[in-house]
């Protein structure tokens, strides 16, 4: 009799480890999936592989308050950050089941996030702007574990003046007792229109005080490294040398008379490297491109629009027109990578793991998939799928290191 239950027991964890393998759920999650359903629901689900599997996150995910929660998400350690600059609430969030709990909060006033990074165990700098007016860049470091702020306050950084109303903080980088901050100038141009400066601003500041020491200026591309609550833009490769994209494209400069680039900081270094520039819209590439993740060893991914294919920014977001590009930082080689064309202007959506690049794709025509990349021999292959109410996957995050 006893052997027979234990015969019974150790075959049902089989076949429950079996399930989990064919779905592509199982009890450890590593990665966590951000979808938006075909009916403008949106979900968080949480992985344990993205190599193969089947996911329908209406059914397996939890289904997200977008007045409280969206895709401008900051994911660590199996939690959830974001900054709700209407409620001036910044909230930590954990995944229960199917849904979203809230774990924590802490009020922080008049202030949008344009930038995190995180300083070195739990503690969290937040980089933005002054609301409303969006004209004066401040910042709140904090404990991420209980949320309480160690301090806050303004950077020692020019506002916007003349024609320009506002401005953007594309990053925000410690480099022991310097913060060396990336950001551009706005001008608006309608009621829901504007341009920017011709030129990408690098003020260094002294750390943790946030007062200027230089100022660097390049006028070579402008609106250095996007917004990375949304989409990664930086990376440091092994040397400690620090790489960010431009991005002048209709989609957030809004000066595509200049080219997407990729600019390097050397290691201690507080100027752009006037020797280095990588132009991607005159590269065999001929666009603009939203978006780099770095893969080790000089070799990084972008991913570019084609303009040929959208007719501007009504339909950049709804039509699949986006192309994946490996680049050689050194030589500045580029390759087109044998991915479907992909569709929504700006998403996190790559993961490198050791050698392996997991792309999530939106596809029209083979289906919303993570596709997996060996970084080493080029190969593509297609692992998890999500079906059901998919229709974007917005972002993939690592749960932990």
């Amino acid at each position: 009799m006893h052997f027979f239950t234990l015969i019974t027991f150790l075959l049902c964890q089989l076949a429950c480890k079996q399930n989990a393998a064919d779905t592509g759920i199982e009890s450890e999650k590593n990665y966590s999936i951000y979808v938006l359903g075909k009916d403008g629901k949106e979900f968080i689900t949480e992985v344990a592989a993205l190599d193969t599997g089947v996911l329908s996150p209406e059914n397996q995910g939890a289904e997200v308050d977008i007045k409280t929660i969206d895709r401008e998400i900051i994911v660590k350690d199996n939690l959830y950050y974001r900054m709700n600059w209407r409620s001036s609430m910044f909230s930590k969030y954990k995944l229960s089941g199917h849904s979203l709990e809230k774990v924590n909060a802490v009020e922080v006033k008049d202030f949008s996030i344009e930038n995190f990074k995180w300083l070195g165990g739990d503690t969290l700098l937040l980089t933005g702007l002054q609301t409303p007016g969006f004209d004066k860049v401040k910042y709140v470091r904090l404990k991420s574990s209980t949320l309480a702020i160690i301090d806050q306050g303004d950077m020692d950084i020019p506002g916007p003046s003349g024609r320009f109303t506002s401005m953007s903080i594309g990053f925000a980088e410690r480099q022991g007792k310097r913060l060396l901050v990336g950001y551009t100038y706005h001008q608006q141009l309608g009621s829901s229109n504007y341009t920017t400066s011709d030129t990408t601003y690098l003020t260094t500041l002294n750390y943790p005080e946030m007062t200027a020491i230089h100022t660097d200026k390049d006028n070579r591309s402008t609106y250095p490294a996007g917004i990375n609550t949304v989409q990664s833009y930086t990376f440091y490769d092994e040397q400690q040398d620090f790489y960010f994209m431009t991005c002048p494209g209709i989609a957030l400069g809004n000066r595509p008379d200049l080219p997407t680039a990729i600019f390097r900081i050397k290691k201690g270094a507080d100027a752009t490297d006037k020797n280095y520039f990588f132009n991607i819209s005159d590269s065999p590439i001929q666009n603009h491109a939203y978006g780099l993740w770095y893969l080790g060893n000089g070799k990084a991914i972008i991913r570019s629009e084609r303009k040929d294919l959208y007719k501007g920014l009504g339909d950049h977001y709804s039509t699949a027109h986006f192309e994946f590009y490996l680049l050689d930082l050194q030589t500045k080689a580029v390759q087109k990578l044998g991915l479907p064309l992909d569709k929504g202007t700006r998403r996190e959506c790559v993961i490198v793991k050791k050698n392996v690049a997991y792309i999530a794709v939106n596809s029209t025509t083979e289906g919303n998939y993570i596709w997996v990349y060996d970084i080493r021999t080029g190969g593509l292959k297609k692992g998890l799928q999500l079906l059901g109410d998919t229709d974007y996957i917005l972002r993939i995050d690592k749960l932990h290191e």
